[in-house]
């Protein structure tokens, strides 16, 4: 049995947690503060004022700051080339042949080759026939952009 004259043991003290101390120590510095701007600045009125000049200012020692900077470069990885895409295009060089008049007609070109016609220097080139000049088949003036006589020859 238990003695119920035996008072039970007082409980554990623990200390205080760190908010419920801020609680007090923030508010008594924030007086502290305000108190000492008000003592430092007040009292203009009823003070006596000296006119004692100021003393020469010593000569004080002359700090000088360097700093350095260090810059670090960081390479990224070139990309890769892309592949190469190989585009061939087909040309087709028309060839008009024309037939001579069957009773000794008048014609000057005396090959009979015909007239060849390129539609542009691209099928001219495919044909192996450039640079055409005036005068040979398949010479056109549209093909002749400087007007200089020679087709094709860029």
């Amino acid at each position: 049995m238990t003695n119920p004259y035996i008072p039970p043991p007082p409980p554990a003290v623990r200390p205080a947690p760190g908010w419920a101390r801020k609680r007090y120590v923030m508010p008594a510095l924030a007086l502290a503060l305000f108190l000492g701007a008000g003592i430092g600045a007040g009292g203009g009125d009823g003070e006596k004022t000296t006119d004692a000049k100021p003393a020469a200012a010593a000569p004080a020692p002359t700090q000088t700051v360097t700093a350095t900077a260090t810059a670090t470069v960081t390479r990224t990885p070139e990309a890769a080339p892309a592949p190469t895409v190989t585009v061939t295009k087909t040309v087709t060089a028309t060839r008009t042949v024309t037939a001579e008049p069957a009773a000794g007609g008048g014609s000057d070109d005396s090959s009979g080759a015909g007239t060849v016609y390129y539609g542009n220097c691209t099928e001219a080139r495919a044909a192996g026939a450039a640079p055409i000049h005036r005068g040979e088949p398949g010479y056109a003036s549209h093909l002749d952009r400087d007007g200089d006589g020679v087709a094709c020859d860029a």
